[in-house]
């Protein structure tokens, strides 16, 4: 086959699918409108190739897609009309963004044939009276596509398509002129569209042996080194090598945010996730280093506790940072070493040589008192009469999860409590927003886990602020028969806000509303406790029941994160 153009003629949203299709795309996330609904007939005729999955928001949309993006490592795809894909479902978007993952989104100028100059109304084309949605996509994705020829559509998803995947992984968006999407393809005497495949493939070079040996070198010299460990591990390759090499060495392993749980943190090289809303035994253990190897983490402020200068130390500590992108190594903080490798490839790589075997002994144990003197409940915790603690529901999910489970979390107390308290047993078990971090990710998060998952059982940890605002993502669930469970952690408002407020409460407080009531009106299951028996119970009929359900858990405003971390 020479050329997608030497076929018989078709129609730009015809080829568009079936470059889709040829890329092996499953799921396509829609609120659709304009564009995207002039190509649904077409995605009607491989619905049994692509699951087209219809939701009640953009903001739902893209975050699914984002979500089976992470899981996947291929794009997920975002489809949506200009002004809202690019407003309302820029929030997906902008967790992509942030988080390295791989996502495509579709989307137009919402011109109507040719009306883009004329007293526009919702067009995107950049026009006098219109607005620009090349220039907002351009502020969030690493490319941004702009097709006016039919033609330009295919490429355009072919490459946008490939960069996505590409080192550093992240968004692409391609904006289609409008009018075109009905538009027939005409013969191309000068431009021949090919197959996709050609444009996919790319193999990246492997690590510089001899920056490999200096690595080696250096870690075996070292008595407490620490493995930090960021997103670019969290995959079932990267898991099974940092943990590999870990036990082998004796290793400590701290993780950032969105690597928590890339090994088992009960483990005797785990100290956990480490920074202002981490665990303490992690930023004690980074502290007390004396080298630090960053693998696949960008040293987002966050997790490095915003910069403390106690905490991480250049010139005190030897550092060594391994990426994938060159302008990662080096970019936060000054480096003794920077290794442009993919992190997998290095530590197998590492494995070859001698990192200080003979030390192994010594440094578990350093490990272990660093675990000792900080144990995740250090503090007393008690709840209000009819209420739980934060600390009490996460005892109950601790106590809950099995190897056949996965848990997605939110923003905000509940979030701080579950880094802080709940250690990961399974690695790739939890899913978390770590990019922008927002309020409303985890319910549509879970519900793509269970798309990529169908095998698993899919909790939620999410609180009331963050539920309402995607709330909707449940009937969703019902539709698309995404058995689901949310745990609603409702203290009545913004409890991250109001712990930090402290006695100058304003703008933090809700109305009390019954999330099993509105869970049952969407056609779940819903549910309403006040201890912690009731949560262990709801939590395994939800598991049983094979129903998407809401469990709605009084918990007491007073639980505060204030003391739990290191904030």
């Amino acid at each position: 086959m020479d050329g997608i153009a030497a076929t018989a003629a078709v129609t730009t949203k015809q080829a568009i699918v079936n470059t889709l299709t040829e890329l092996d795309v499953k799921y396509a996330f829609t609120l659709p409108g304009l564009g995207v609904t002039w190509m649904l007939d077409e995605f009607y005729q491989t619905r049994k190739e692509l699951r087209v999955v219809l939701t009640r928001g953009e903001q739902v949309a893209s975050i699914m897609a984002q979500v089976v993006g992470r899981l996947t490592g291929k794009p997920g795809v975002y489809m949506g009309q200009g002004p809202f894909a690019s407003t309302t479902g820029a929030f997906g978007i902008l967790e992509a963004y942030f988080a390295g993952t791989p996502m495509l989104v579709l989307t137009d100028t919402s011109c109507y044939d040719g009306f883009g100059m004329y007293g526009v109304y919702q067009t995107m084309t950049g026009d006098y009276g219109a607005a620009d949605v090349r220039t907002v996509m351009k502020t969030m994705t690493k490319s941004t596509y702009y097709a006016t020829e039919p033609h330009e559509a295919v490429y355009a998803i072919q490459q946008a398509y490939k960069q996505a995947g590409l080192p550093r992984q992240g968004p692409t968006a391609v904006v289609l002129k409008s009018p075109i999407i009905r538009r027939e393809m005409p013969e191309q005497s000068r431009v021949t569209l090919y197959p996709s495949k050609g444009y996919q493939e790319v193999a990246m070079p492997l690590p510089d042996p001899k920056a490999i040996k200096e690595l080696a070198d250096l870690v075996k010299a070292a008595k407490r080194p620490v493995l930090v460990v960021g997103n670019g591990m969290q995959n079932a390759r990267g898991r099974a090598l940092v943990a590999q090499l870990a036990d082998k060495f004796g290793l400590a392993v701290a993780t950032s945010y969105n690597a928590k749980g890339v090994v088992d943190e009960t483990s005797a090289t785990a100290v956990g996730m480490l920074g202002t809303w981490g665990m303490k035994s992690a930023n004690a253990a980074v502290k007390d280093a004396d080298m630090l190897v960053v693998i696949g983490a960008s040293l987002g402020a966050d997790y490095i506790k915003f910069r403390d200068p106690d905490f991480i130390k250049p010139g005190v500590q030897r550092i060594v940072q391994i990426d994938v992108d060159p302008r990662n190594a080096g970019w936060v903080y000054p480096v003794d070493l920077a290794i442009c490798a993919d992190g997998s490839d290095a530590i197998d790589a590492l494995l070859k040589h001698d990192l200080g075997a003979d030390q192994r002994q010594e440094r578990l144990s350093w490990i272990a008192t660093i675990q000792a003197n900080h144990p995740v409940f250090d503090q007393p915790t008690t709840a209000a009469s009819g209420t739980l603690h934060n600390a009490e529901v996460v005892k109950v999910l601790d106590a809950f999860l099995t190897p056949d489970d996965m848990l997605t979390l939110d923003a905000g107390t509940n979030r701080i409590w579950a880094t802080t308290t709940l250690k990961v047993r399974t690695p790739g078990q939890l899913v978390v927003p770590g990019g922008i971090g927002g309020m409303g990710w985890g319910a549509p998060a879970a519900a793509a886990v269970k798309l990529v998952h169908p095998e698993k059982n899919v909790v939620c940890l999410t609180g009331d602020g963050g539920f309402a605002m995607t709330m909707n993502v449940m009937s969703t669930c019902v539709q698309e028969n995404l058995p689901i469970t949310v745990v609603v952690a409702n203290n009545s408002g913004l409890g991250m806000v109001r712990d930090n407020l402290k006695d100058r409460r304003i703008a933090v407080d809700f109305s009390n509303t019954d999330f099993a009531q509105i869970a049952r009106g969407m056609g779940c299951h819903g549910v309403s406790v006040t201890t912690a028996e009731e949560l262990a119970k709801a939590l395994k009929e939800a598991r049983e029941s094979g129903v998407a359900t809401v469990i709605d858990v009084a918990v007491d405003p007073a639980s505060s994160h204030v003391g739990v971390s290191d904030y």
